[in-house]
């Protein structure tokens, strides 16, 4: 508890890993901007009403035909008919609206940070809907600034427009004067200057907005020096932990080195008990010498090969026998006497090997392993 409250009371000031970035996104939490969305908004918009500009009429007869068919249609077919056609019609004109804004919406939060899924976002929270802590969330800091921002966009598009207008008086008092056609010329020639300026005005807020929320997301993920030494754990194990992994690294290392080295020691052998590639285990006992059999050599891979071939090199017989072979070399050291419980198993296969050495014809022996040596190739015991 100590420590936990330690690390809260740390200053936050290290830019968040790509690692914590990462589990942000996966709980929902990502850059976005509200005024990017307005602006994309108001394009499409004009988009939309650019395009229905040249449709007008033909927009204006299918309405015109829709309520003619309401309005003296007598029988249900035509009535139904006509109400088919108009949601038809409805359903094509929504169709065309839709996807271009659908598509604007995607492009434009991969644009701001990307698109996130996460389950996590929509997780019922009672803080939701408890009062106070929305109470929290509009007073807060946060909410302060989002409400200081909508303040300076509305004065800024407002101070905008104001000064547009007032530069362009003459032609504003100028309409008051002239025909109706002659003022929507005139006002068709500022008009859609003043609209540019806006949309100007409108992406410049944007960029700001997006340029401050990427400042929030990121200050909101910073890191104390502390966080950093966590993660750090998590991720690449605490120093003990990867001091116990050195030196497994290293004594794997250090016994590569020695089986290949012993290779050369397999032409002292008396047998090679082999399975039947993938292991192999040189032995040497001499009969009558006190102890028990020795391992002179042994390996895995292509070390078992070479024991295998300098076995074949120098006539060594080699007995095929696979949970024999993992056992000694699971439970053995090059230089060292073979495991007590492999004795017996030991003995019967020398045994066999010597009298076929002697040119005995025998069939080959049954060999019980005992059950706590029966071992898979990757080392883990079978059951």
């Amino acid at each position: 508890m100590a420590e936990e409250n330690q690390n809260n009371s740390q200053e936050k000031t290290e830019q968040p890993t790509q690692r914590r970035i990462d589990k942000a996104k996966e709980e929902g939490k990502t850059i976005t901007s509200k005024e990017m969305y307005v602006f994309s908004s108001i394009i499409m918009l004009m988009a939309v009403l650019y395009f229905f500009s040249f449709n007008f009429k033909y927009i204006l007869a299918n309405w015109k035909e829709l309520f003619f068919y309401l309005s003296f249609a007598q029988e249900s077919n035509s009535l139904l008919l006509a109400i088919k056609n108009s949601f038809f019609k409805v359903f094509i004109v929504s169709v065309i609206i839709g996807i271009p804004v659908l598509i604007l919406t995607v492009f434009t939060q991969l644009f701001v940070g990307g698109i996130t899924f996460s389950l996590k976002a929509i997780e019922w929270k009672n803080s939701k809907i408890n009062p106070i802590e929305g109470f929290k969330r509009i007073f807060s800091m946060k909410g302060l600034v989002e409400l200081l921002k909508s303040i300076l966009k509305v004065a800024f598009l407002f101070g905008t427009s104001f000064y547009f207008l007032y530069y362009k008086t003459n032609d504003i008092i100028q309409i008051s004067t002239e025909s109706f056609e002659n003022s929507l010329i005139t006002a068709a020639g500022f008009f859609p200057i003043l609209i540019l300026v806006l949309l100007i005005v409108l992406l410049l807020i944007a960029i700001l907005d997006w340029t401050w929320q990427k400042y929030s997301f990121i200050k909101s993920l910073r890191m104390s020096k502390q966080d950093l030494k966590d993660e750090n754990k998590e991720t690449e194990g605490s120093p003990e932990v990867k001091a116990k992994i050195k030196r497994l690294q290293l004594e794997t290392v250090r016994k590569a080195i020695k089986q290949s080295e012993s290779v050369e020691d397999v032409k002292e052998a008396n047998a090679v008990i082999v399975n039947p590639t993938h292991f192999a285990v040189a032995l040497k006992y001499d009969v009558g010498s006190p102890g028990a059999p020795k391992v002179l050599s042994m390996g895995r891979g292509m070390i078992a090969k070479k024991i295998i071939d300098k076995a074949n090199e120098n006539k060594i017989t080699i007995f095929r026998h696979k949970l024999l072979a993992r056992a000694l070399f699971f439970t053995s050291e090059i230089g060292s006497e073979i495991s007590e419980k492999l004795y017996t198993a030991v003995a019967i296969a020398l045994a066999y090997i010597y009298k076929i050495n002697n040119g005995e014809s025998l069939d080959e022996p049954n060999i019980e392993i005992p059950k706590d040596l029966e071992f898979n190739e990757d080392g883990t015991q079978k059951k």
